[in-house]
């Protein structure tokens, strides 16, 4: 727990981090070692670093993660099986609210992202706090290669002009029917498109209204929930990050991690 950070006059924003032991590509992924620690762990530890979360929670309905997150000196929960990260939250945002520790924000941290950067995240929650009808916030960075503009496992987002997210998807958004001119890309670059990374942030009220909203056609197409916000006319904030990090997603990933890992160390 990071208890103690905010000054009266700032809101309260928990970082809770959904943590599942089953995945069908990586199963138990979460406690696979990453340079000497779980891979929860490091997820866990860089959301503590960022200066606006007052506290991290580890939300999962597995001993296993329970246990790991308790050895390491993190702060785990145990709440009910559910079929996604966002009904997890606003289960364990439930337990504040009547234990009358509400938070004014929630910030979602996918456990599998242990290379997230915590000044990414930081800029997340000064965006989307200044943002006047701003409810839900995510991040979004640069596509690097025609590999990830084509892989599944890598989420792509189109925006607006205001930085709000049009679609989701898994497929390659736009379709590249023809070379985007110069003056259309950001900042001139040979622009392939948006990578979403896995984390939001939420206005409590505004996460309780989500987790209650009944799936859509194309959220259960794509299999992101992300989509059921869309779908129900609500709108989602999305702010450039500096680093795009690397999730965890197959057991490939884990050397790929320790690789990036090593050479922030050494920089």
């Amino acid at each position: 727990m990071a208890a103690g950070r905010e000054k009266p006059d700032q809101p309260r924003i928990y970082a809770i981090i959904p943590a599942r032991y089953d995945s069908t590509r990586f199963p138990g992924k979460l406690l696979a070692p990453l340079a000497g620690k779980p891979v929860i762990q490091h997820t866990y530890e860089r959301a503590r670093q960022t200066p606006s979360v007052s506290e991290v929670v580890v939300a999962t309905d597995d001993d296993r993660i329970m246990n790991a997150v308790s050895e390491f000196g993190g702060t785990p929960s145990m709440t009910g099986r559910h079929s996604n990260g966002t009904d997890r939250i606003a289960e364990l945002v439930d337990v504040f609210v009547a234990g009358g520790t509400e938070p004014d924000w929630v910030l979602n941290v996918q456990g599998d992202e242990p290379l997230i950067d915590p000044n990414d995240l930081e800029t997340l929650i000064r965006g989307l706090l200044r943002t006047r009808d701003g409810v839900m916030g995510t991040l979004v960075y640069p596509l690097q290669s025609e590999e990830e503009l084509h892989d599944p496992n890598v989420v792509k987002a189109v925006l607006d002009e205001s930085g709000r997210a049009l679609y989701f998807s898994r497929a390659p958004i736009p379709y590249p029917r023809a070379p985007d001119p110069p003056e259309s890309l950001p900042s001139g670059e040979d622009f392939l498109g948006w990578r979403h990374l896995g984390v939001y942030l939420y206005r409590v009220d505004f996460l309780q209204t989500f987790a209650s909203l009944p799936p859509t056609p194309l959220s259960e197409r794509e299999q992101l929930e992300q989509l059921r916000a869309l779908e129900h006319g609500y709108p989602i904030h999305c702010f450039q990050a500096a680093s795009m990090g690397i999730g965890v997603d197959v057991p490939g990933d884990i050397a790929r991690a320790e690789a990036l890992l090593s050479s922030q160390t050494s920089d």
